[in-house]
């Protein structure tokens, strides 16, 4: 069996096929949105792609400029959503009609072509070229799945951050079994938790701390909110002048807050799998982050976007050394007791403090979500790769069990 990884790359486009990408995109979108169309019935719901493809591929065709091979693409992405909501409803959950939003084009290797430096894209306008730069040691990153020889580019997705003002290519890479195999050090670790007690290190995302962990171990996010305002500021300040040198400054700047954001999410999401590891997690619980423009509204749009990079960087990061990550529905986490399981919206006296009605439980309102994120994925999740469900939260020193109760490390 094949692993399968996911590589982000951020692109550097040519203003003249900037405006190709997005109109290609535009009408990806509504391919994509037009077979769901065709597809949905309050009563019966089309998942079958050959269906779907008779009922919609010439009129999609007819009606964009899109190459044949995105107009099947956005059919299979329709063929997916249809297909999720049929899932949720046999599983007795509510599931309205699929509507995409983002201006993701999915592409595959008929498509797009990557290169060491650089990919084509398939545009409503023909072939376009984008560069990108490699790290000059990829070892270590996720380019070195794109240097694997026993590794398959499947496809990839090409995705606007309106954050940063930049497209990146999410380029899905297949290995072997054997290219795919853990080092030795993760085998034993694998062994070792496969043993013992296995534990989960919950991981909560909040508007205070970017990411708190079930350990106590806390990220802020202010120095990130910081440097967005300042580099909000230089961008005003060059759009003043209008040059043609302001013009190329504000790109630098651009090019250059994009790294930075990156490197510290990046830091961030290492600490996280660090702190796994070293508690010998055989996994990480973080939030399923749907619906997540609803569910944090007091955040900015550019604190979105961070809580889903971090995440991102945690799933490959994690997964490249063994540990299994297991998302999970966040409702009530920030309204529940770790301690006692008194659920009440009055517990979460402010952003920061959480204190139980019940109980009189008194601890920071983010730690106290991780731990209850971690609960719920001992309540719901099976860990497919290490053969079971995890058996308690890892805490500092000791595990909270299933049942609640509290177990210390030994001494």
């Amino acid at each position: 069996m094949g692993v399968r990884r996911t590589v982000r790359i951020a692109l550097e486009v040519a203003p003249q096929s900037q405006a190709a990408l997005h109109e290609t995109a535009t009408q990806f979108l509504w391919a994509a949105n037009s077979v769901v169309d065709a597809g949905w019935g309050d009563d019966d719901i089309e998942t079958d792609r050959q269906t779907l493809h008779e009922r919609t591929y010439e009129a999609v065709r007819e009606a964009t400029e899109l190459h044949s091979h995105l107009v099947q693409a956005a059919r299979n992405r329709a063929a997916e959503a249809l297909t999720s909501a049929v899932a949720r409803r046999e599983q007795g959950q509510q599931a309205g009609k699929p509507t995409f939003t983002s201006p993701t084009i999915r592409y595959t290797t008929k498509s797009a072509t990557i290169d060491t430096d650089h990919a084509t894209l398939a545009t409503v306008e023909g072939r376009v070229r984008v560069d990108f730069r490699r790290p000059t040691t990829p070892a270590g990153t996720p380019f070195a799945y794109l240097d694997d020889p026993d590794a398959t580019v499947t496809g990839a997705d090409l995705v606007y951050d309106e954050v940063v003002d930049r497209f990146e290519l999410h380029v899905r890479v297949e290995t072997t079994a054997a290219a795919g195999q853990e080092s030795e050090a993760t085998s034993q670790r694998r062994a070792q938790t496969d043993s013992e007690h296995r534990t989960v290190l919950g991981v909560d995302m909040g508007i205070e701390a970017l990411v708190v962990t079930s350990t106590g171990a806390f990220w802020s996010g202010r120095e990130l909110t910081h440097w967005r305002r300042e580099f909000e500021r230089r961008r005003r300040s060059l759009q003043e002048r209008g040059s043609r040198w302001a013009h190329e400054a504000m790109q630098r700047v651009g090019r250059r807050e994009a790294g930075y954001y990156d490197d510290v999410l990046h830091t961030i999401s290492k600490g996280v799998v660090e702190e796994a590891v070293a508690h010998g997690c055989a996994a990480i619980a973080i939030e399923n982050l749907d619906g997540i423009r609803e569910r944090f509204p007091q955040a900015a749009r550019f604190q979105q976007w961070a809580f889903r990079q971090v995440q991102s960087f945690i799933q490959y990061k994690a997964r490249a050394v063994g540990v299994e990550v297991i998302s999970v529905n966040p409702a009530y986490t920030s309204q529940r007791c770790s301690r006692c399981g008194h659920t009440a919206s009055t517990n979460r006296r402010t952003r920061s403090a959480f204190h139980c009605g019940d109980c009189g439980y008194s601890v920071n309102a983010d730690y106290n979500a991780a731990k209850n994120v971690a609960m719920r994925s001992l309540r719901s999740a099976q860990m497919s790769s290490v053969g079971g469900a995890p058996v308690g939260v890892r805490l500092h020193s000791g595990q909270l069990m299933r049942d609640g109760t509290y177990v210390p490390d030994p001494s």
